[in-house]
């Protein structure tokens, strides 16, 4: 089936690796370039006005699209290289011709769809390179007879849930709860939101795909194969192919849904009730899902921690407060903290809106809006007990910044086998940790030391978390993992992240990788490394 202008997207990165000898092109003019790549895309396209979709660097447009979608503030100074040549494509053939002449002139690829690219590995290289930018692949075709939507992977995932309610207001789909993060990258690296224990993640409800492979051929499931089909649902798109569009399954939802967020400080009980959360939000209900936010705020002008639980409960505040009741009555939950709404309000509440915003304002892509930042993760297996939660708070308060964010896991996750999708972290994982640290100016002192606070609460964190290997989440990306040096090592390289990432699903990984791009030209700094690069 044919599907009109695929769109969707986030977190989505592609990086074409070239042995030295095939830059030679790169040291031609960027004008020579421009000439070359625009001939061969028009001869493959067979359309001689697809000079409207590249954007070289004398483009008086250049710079606006570039920052369009950087959302990470540190990767784009005077210093960051800045690719060659952004292509936009606007069809699927623009992607297959782009991945064509990309190769022919000896160029890197970078794939980006326009999400929260943690590392800015979607639009930033050692070497030359071109940006292949998705955000123009953003059509959502829904199919409310068999519940399934087509979704370019340059769509947002706001723009994904308001498309869904405007066809039916009881269904929805498990994704994350960022409306401005893209679909590509979302989707491809396992994404979760806060339907995980009801529904799963992103990717266990994935029924096709529509992706580029290394010869520029587009392929669907069928034609792509079980095994890459499995890849490219948690494994990290990039590392396969240029993804152009997943078909989802809608997931159903109530009439009224449930959420709230409540805070507690040190004095005010937060000790138990972080204590209590570890054991409950795993088991619970799944229709309820609980993040527990950890931070270090003033009171009184003393520093303490400060904990806030938000949540949704896919049912009534009646039936939460009295299921929180019996099975958390620490929390103190009471009606009046609690709102009922609709799913699609509820996606806006969670975007960080006011409760009572028109959920259109997830249509916005808050466009060149970008912070200082730097993200770790782990995952918890067996509850932190009393003591190691008052040294959290105590190391916490003696760095005085960074924050600790706990999402559950349990429920539909506990029953989804490990080996199902490259995803192998659910059962036997609590909840899942986020390690975050923000700044809002450029200064190199200000960034070594926030990195260094985030590094040594991460370190803080060794006895409680995970281990053999220590399990990290690709859509959290950390290229502290492994060591940075793409082109050397490869595989050896590789290996490190990759189990941290796919444990128990790393060599099929590798096998996929090795059949369907032996050569390596899909590849970034922490994609799968195919076996050829052993050597």
């Amino acid at each position: 089936m044919e599907i009109p202008n695929p769109t969707s997207c986030v977190l989505f990165l592609v990086l074409v690796f070239f042995s030295s000898s095939s830059f030679s092109s790169a040291q031609s003019s960027d004008a020579t370039v421009y000439q070359m790549f625009l001939q061969c895309l028009s001869n493959q396209t067979k359309s001689p006005d697809v000079s409207n979709i590249i954007y070289s660097q004398s483009n008086p447009a250049y710079t606006a699209v570039l920052r369009a979608y950087i959302r990470n503030a540190r990767f784009n100074t005077s210093a960051t290289r800045k690719p060659t040549i952004i292509i936009t494509p606007k069809q699927e053939t623009h992607v297959q011709a782009a991945v064509i002449c990309t190769k022919q002139v000896g160029f890197r690829l970078k794939i980006r769809s326009g999400g929260h690219d943690y590392e800015g590995i979607s639009y930033r290289s050692d070497n030359p390179f071109f940006i292949l930018d998705m955000n123009n692949m953003r059509d959502i075709v829904i199919n409310m007879s068999d519940e399934t939507a087509w979704v370019g992977v340059g769509a947002t995932l706001g723009e994904v849930y308001y498309r869904i309610s405007e066809k039916s207001k009881l269904h929805g789909y498990p994704g994350g709860v960022c409306p401005t993060v893209g679909v590509g990258g979302h989707v491809s690296g396992g994404g979760y939101g806060n339907m995980i224990r009801k529904y799963g993640l992103t990717v266990d409800n994935v029924v096709d795909a529509k992706i580029v492979d290394v010869k520029g051929n587009l392929l669907d499931r069928k034609s792509m194969g079980e095994d890459l089909f499995w890849a490219i649902r948690g494994g990290g798109g990039g590392s396969f192919g240029a993804i152009v569009a997943y078909k989802i399954k809608l997931v159903k939802v109530p009439e009224t849904v449930t959420i709230f967020r409540l805070e507690r400080t040190l004095t005010q009980n937060a000790t138990d009730i972080a204590l209590k959360w570890q054991s409950v939000a795993p088991k619970i209900d799944p229709n309820l899902w609980m993040r527990m936010l950890l931070e270090v705020v003033t009171v009184n002008n003393d520093k303490t921690c400060r904990i806030a639980i938000l949540a949704e409960y896919l049912e009534d505040a009646n039936s939460l407060v009295a299921l929180l009741g019996e099975e958390f009555p620490e929390l103190g939950l009471k009606k009046e903290n609690c709102t009922e709404m609709s799913w699609i309000e509820s996606a806006v509440w969670w975007g960080g809106l006011d409760i009572g915003t028109k959920p259109e304002a997830l249509l916005d892509r808050d466009v060149e809006s970008a912070d200082f930042f730097k993200m770790k993760s782990d995952y918890v297996q067996t509850p932190i007990p009393r003591e190691g939660l008052e040294g959290i708070w105590k190391k916490m308060i003696e760095l005085e910044k960074g924050g600790l964010e706990f999402n559950a896991y349990g429920g539909r996750m506990n029953e989804i086998p490990a080996t199902e999708t490259p995803v192998a972290h659910r059962a036997g994982n609590l909840f899942k940790v986020q390690y975050s640290i923000s700044w809002n100016n450029a200064s190199a002192e200000l960034e070594k030391t926030n990195l260094g606070v985030l590094n040594t609460l991460f370190t803080y964190m060794t006895p409680y978390v995970s281990k053999n290997p220590r399990g990290a989440y690709l859509n959290y990306r950390d290229l502290d993992i492994g060591v940075n040096n793409f082109g050397k090592d490869t595989y050896a390289q590789g290996e490190v992240y990759g189990r941290k990432y796919f444990n128990v699903n790393f060599e099929r990984l590798v096998e996929v990788k090795t059949a369907v791009d032996p050569e390596n030209f899909f590849g970034n700094e922490q994609s799968i490394r195919p076996l050829t690069s052993k050597k």
